[in-house]
This record gives C-alpha cells, structure tokens and sequence, in this order.
C-alpha cells in the first residue's frame, strides 16, 4: 500500500470515529434532562461512588500560612470543573466578541440585571418566606439560592441563545465578562444574604466571602476559562471543528460525572427522610425564580430598545446561571448542610426545563431550526 493510500485509510477512520463521537454527544444532548434526572435517581440509590470521587485530591492550595488564609482543595469534582470550562472555552473567540459587541449599554445592563435580579428575588423570597414552620430549611433554601444568584453566566446559555437565533457576540460577551467578575461580585451576593440568614448559615457566607469562594473562583473557574479562550486562538478555528464532538463528549460526561458526585451529598436523604413540605417548596420557590429571571432577560430587552437577537441573548443570560459552579462550590464548602445541596441541584433541573421551554417558545415564533448547538454547550449549566 503506498504511503498516500495509508494516508487516506487513516483519514477515513479517523473520520468514521469522529462521526461516531458526534453521534453519541447528539443522543446524550438530545436527551440530557432524561439522563440528568436517571444520574440524580442514581446518586439517590447508590451515593457511595460519587461520595468516593468527592475524597480523591491533589492537595490544597492556600493563600497563607495560617488556618484563617483563604485555602482550597483541589479535590476531583474542581478539578473536573475546571477542564469543563476550559473545553467549553474553547469555543470562544475573545477577539471577535470583543470586536462585534457594538451596544455596550445592553451589555453592562445585562450584567448588572444578572447579579441584581436573582439577589432581590432572594431577598424578597426571605420576606414572604417568614412564616415557614422550619427556620432551619429556610436558611438553607435561601443559601442555595445565594449560590446560585452569585454565579457567572452559564456558559450553555452561548448554545441555547444561539439556537433561538440570538445575538452571539453579546452572549458571549455577558459570559466572559460575568466570570472574569465573579470574584469580585459572589462576596457582595453573599454578604447581602448573609443579612437576612442567621446562624451557621451566615457565618459560612460570611467566611465564603472572606476569600475562600474568591480563591475557588479563580482557580477552578476564571484560569481555566481564560486558558480554554487563549487555546482557541493559538490551535486555531479550523482544528477545533475537527475535535468538536470529542470535545463535545467530554463536557457531557463531565457534566454527569459532577451531577452524580454532588447529587450523592444530599440525594439519599430525598429517599431515607422524606419531606414532601419541603420538597414542594423548593420545586415552587425555583421554578418561580427562573421564570421570573427569564422574563426579567426579556422585559430588560425591551427596556433598552434592543432588538430581538439581543433580547433573546438576554433572556438566556439572565436566566441561565452556571449552577455547575455553584453546585461543586456548596458541596466543597456547606457539605454539612445538604439542604443547600438539594435545592441547588432542584434548580438545575428547573432551569434546564425552563431553558428548553423557552427555546421550544422561539422556534416557534421566529421559524428557527434546531441546530447543533456549538462547545460551549452544558458548560456549568
């Protein structure tokens, strides 16, 4: 056989495997709600493996000689959120973002909106939350939500927006911009709820705040997506389409992995101790929430007189924080407090479902057809 034709042979398996990658990466996202709902009931039923991954570490990083020093283990579950971002990273263009957002008034609102909004409605939901009969799943409710409020933009919002036909340097740009500010802006969250909780649940904002989330969002959450956009440029376009569903595969299973390891904090307590009451409170404070964070993207549109593309871009962003941060974050540091867990991981899938009602809501009206999303799918989301 000539070297030419070894050549293409290799090319054609090399093809054959990367479009049985793509293959599956479609089939696990097309039903990713159904295979994250079967991953928690797994979590749920047998939590001994995932709690196992929670123990493997590469050491602990620290910022300071004493016990008070920001510190932050580089357990697992970090580490493997870390290289989601990177992948989904790089999918990103910083130049070309940075060149096409041309409104930056949407933008700085759209990331003001994205801290603010999710805040007061916690703040709100304290109030009207009062006369619960349990101060205790109260707190914990509303340390969840902290969490969630104090995250970055998910980047999985990029893929949906981009399906609704939205406007991708600003989605892009709300992204980048959220999670380079995130260290910055998740104490001042905490710090706020802080003030309406009580107890160990405040002191664990309070000492989050401190540094430990800041050193945690830089390490495993700014680094690496700045790398993920830095490996964009230097490998280029080109190469990257060519390792697309690998890199495709990879986040989704990462995905998993993280929802699984988390989810076996505080799933198997929905089985050993149920609690209907508390249950159907966290169901309905989230579902109403994300709705809430969703049309406050849309009616912020409208506001500013943006057009369309950025309404919908919008909408996402506001809607869709990275609850994959969030959820390594509070099972790294409230593990003693699984409630917090539970209600982050309910949020989860509220979000998802509301996401893909949302998407479903647009092709409707504007004709679009489902494409396949780009990297940044699933990123934290």
């Amino acid at each position: 056989m000539t070297t030419t034709a070894k050549k293409t042979t290799t090319s054609r398996r090399a093809e054959r495997w990367r479009s049985e990658v793509a293959r599956v990466a479609h089939a696990i996202h097309a039903n990713l709600l159904w295979i994250l709902l079967a991953v928690y009931a797994l979590a749920a039923l047998v939590p001994g493996p995932g709690l196992a991954l929670r123990t493997v570490t590469l050491g602990r990083l620290s910022l300071g000689a004493s016990d008070a020093s920001p510190h932050l283990d580089l357990s697992l579950p970090a580490l493997l959120l870390a290289v989601l971002l990177f992948n989904a990273a790089l999918g990103v263009d910083v130049v070309d973002a940075l060149r096409l957002v041309k409104r930056p008034k949407v933008l700085t609102f759209g990331l003001l909106a994205n801290i603010t909004v999710p805040l007061l409605i916690t703040v709100a939901a304290s109030g009207l939350l009062g006369i619960w009969h349990d101060a205790d799943e109260i707190h914990a409710l509303l340390v969840g939500l902290a969490l969630v409020a104090a995250m970055p933009i998910a980047g999985s919002s990029t893929a949906w927006a981009q399906n609704a036909n939205g406007n991708m340097a600003l989605s892009v740009g709300l992204v980048l911009f959220s999670t380079v500010l995130s260290p910055l802006l998740t104490p001042l969250a905490f710090h706020v709820v802080a003030a309406v909780t009580s107890g160990d649940y405040a002191d664990d904002l309070i000492e989050l705040a401190g540094g430990d989330a800041q050193l945690f969002l830089a390490v495993a959450v700014v680094v690496p997506s700045m790398l993920g956009m830095l490996a964009h440029r230097l490998i280029g376009r080109v190469r990257l389409e060519r390792a697309k569903p690998v890199i495709k595969l990879v986040n989704l299973l990462v995905i998993l992995t993280l929802n699984y390891s988390n989810g076996s904090v505080a799933l198997p307590r929905v089985l050993t101790a149920p609690d209907p009451d508390l249950m159907a409170l966290l169901v309905g404070i989230t579902a109403a929430m994300v709705a809430l964070a969703f049309t406050a993207g849309r009616g912020l549109g409208r506001v500013l007189g943006a057009g369309k593309p950025e309404r919908t871009s919008l909408t996402y962003a506001l809607g869709m924080n990275n609850n994959g941060t969030g959820l390594v974050l509070a099972a790294t540091a409230l593990g003693d407090h699984p409630n917090v867990i539970l209600t982050i991981v309910i949020y989860n899938l509220v979000q998802q479902i509301v996401a893909g009602a949302f998407g479903q809501l647009s092709q409707r009206r504007s004709g679009a057809v489902d494409g396949e999303p780009g990297l940044p799918v699933g990123a934290g989301g």
